[in-house]
């Protein structure tokens, strides 16, 4: 059975680009400064449309975890005990993932992450994930 992946709309594709070259990429509105996360069309603060991609570090902090210990769907039964997160980057962005290369037991509020980009099976996307930063 295979995994459901992103669909890149034409708004999202310059994120899902980035992310292909191993770069993380956010929208700034150039008219208030905000950041914005989902990929959207017009600021969610100010409403300006003058939005601009921004490449960004990807590191951040754990802001919040469940560890699923049965599959959230049948696709991901090899996957399990999935690591399901939400990272705020380090500008403040929060946004949804999976932790890769760390154990359950390990895992930790306020733990300083980076990004880990993975090609999809089919490489048409590569996804974000996390994993813990050295220290």
């Amino acid at each position: 059975m295979q995994k459901p992946l992103p669909v890149p709309t034409p708004t999202s594709q310059p994120f899902w680009d980035g992310l292909r070259e191993h770069r993380v990429r956010i929208q700034r509105c150039r008219a208030c400064d905000s950041w914005v996360f989902y990929p959207r069309s017009h600021c969610s603060s100010c409403l300006s449309r003058d939005l601009a991609w921004v490449d960004v570090s990807g590191s951040g902090t754990l802001h919040t975890f469940t560890i699923a210990r049965v599959p959230t769907a049948p696709v991901f039964s090899e996957e399990v005990p999935q690591k399901l997160v939400v990272i705020e980057l380090d500008e403040g962005i929060r946004l949804t993932s999976t932790l890769v290369n760390a154990e359950p037991a390990e895992i930790r509020i306020g733990m300083r992450v980076r990004p880990v980009f993975e090609p999809s099976e089919e490489g048409d996307v590569t996804l974000l994930r996390f994993e813990p930063a050295p220290d």
